[in-house]
């Protein structure tokens, strides 16, 4: 029998070294931005990606309230939330939601892309949102990033 004595890697959570990337999210579209986002955040772009280890990077998006969304979404989508109580239910459009925290559009849409479990809840705090142009993590030299959304 012919033993191969190829393995497939499988990476080390301690072994990973971690990069900072900055998106400009001024007129790009909400959900293209965060399926970009998103895989960035899974680690996706790396070629030893493995799907349960976090190998993903950082993810500074600066300009949210610049995003955008395309056709009627900007007045026909709606945010639900419950309070769970009775009465407790609160609808709000992307128009609203821009006006009171901006920064939810986007980390909503990342957040629906991510794994629903431990891991994905884990990559998700390695995205950070804001609503202008300034950003408090310029220690970390984070790189620019061009997205195609």
């Amino acid at each position: 029998m012919n033993t191969n004595s190829f393995k497939t890697a499988s990476v080390k959570p301690d072994s990973i070294e971690r990069d900072w990337y900055v998106v400009d999210a001024t007129d790009k579209v909400v959900g293209r931005l965060a399926s970009e986002v998103a895989s960035i955040l899974r680690g996706k772009h790396r070629p030893f990606f493995t799907p349960h280890v976090d190998c993903g990077d950082f993810v500074i998006v600066v300009n949210a309230e610049k995003a955008r969304f395309t056709g009627l979404k900007e007045t026909d989508k709606t945010y639900f939330t419950y309070s769970g109580y009775p009465g407790g239910q609160k609808f709000r459009s992307p128009a609203e939601q821009r006006k009171r925290r901006p920064e939810f559009l986007i980390e909503h849409a990342v957040k629906g892309m991510l794994p629903k479990n431990k891991l994905g809840r884990r990559m998700f705090k390695k995205l950070k949102v804001y609503a202008g142009s300034e950003h408090p993590h310029q220690a970390q030299e984070p790189q620019p990033l061009e997205v195609d959304a």
